[in-house]
């Protein structure tokens, strides 16, 4: 199961980031080639261990993008982005992020008070992204069915499990080893 994400991971290469170690990958940076078949391969995985019940996915710019799309395409739940544009429309909410590599804005449209929301990223790291926009969607009053990564790496599900309550679930979890990419699969 999950052999080209996994086989995607272990060819990742690794990049530093101040003393971050950041590894690039198709399903996390959209580089070097994005195959259809991994993000197939991913939204199945999804609809198989997770069997999405929401009203809305929501993803996080950029990288949750493809992800949000091809399990929307396979599920006919609609879909909204989490921008780190400002739009200033009517119930827009903004929401400040901080990563282990970066900082800054990102505002949330199209949720209503009441709405189910299911929510997906590529990877969760630190936590920070996570975190933000969770307490956010609190504070508008939906109901978060489930959140869920495709990546878990280091403690940031740990973190956004102890802050706010909320179960991160993940297929793999990576380290990075003396510049490679380690992979376990975590068990359904």
């Amino acid at each position: 199961m999950l052999d080209r994400l996994k086989e995607s991971l272990r060819n990742s290469p690794v990049i530093k980031k101040g003393d971050y170690d950041y590894f690039v990958n198709p399903v996390t940076d959209g580089i070097p080639l994005t195959e259809p078949e991994l993000l197939e391969e991913v939204a199945e995985e999804i609809i198989r261990r997770f069997r999405p019940d929401a009203d809305k996915i929501l993803c996080i710019e950029a990288m949750g993008i493809h992800h949000a799309t091809a399990l929307s395409l396979k599920t006919g739940i609609p879909f909204v982005v989490v921008r780190k544009r400002r739009y200033g429309l009517p119930g827009e909410a903004a929401v400040h992020q901080m990563t282990g590599y970066s900082e800054g804005e990102l505002y949330i449209n199209g949720i209503r008070e009441g709405d189910r929301i299911l929510v997906i990223d590529d990877v969760v790291s630190t936590g920070g992204t996570l975190l933000a926009v969770l307490e956010a969607l609190k504070g508008m009053k939906v109901e978060i069915v489930d959140v869920i990564t495709v990546i878990d790496k280091g403690r940031g599900s740990e973190v956004v499990r102890e802050r706010t309550g909320f179960s991160v679930r993940s297929f793999v979890r990576v380290d990075v080893v003396d510049g490679r990419v380690i992979v376990e699969e975590i068990p359904p």
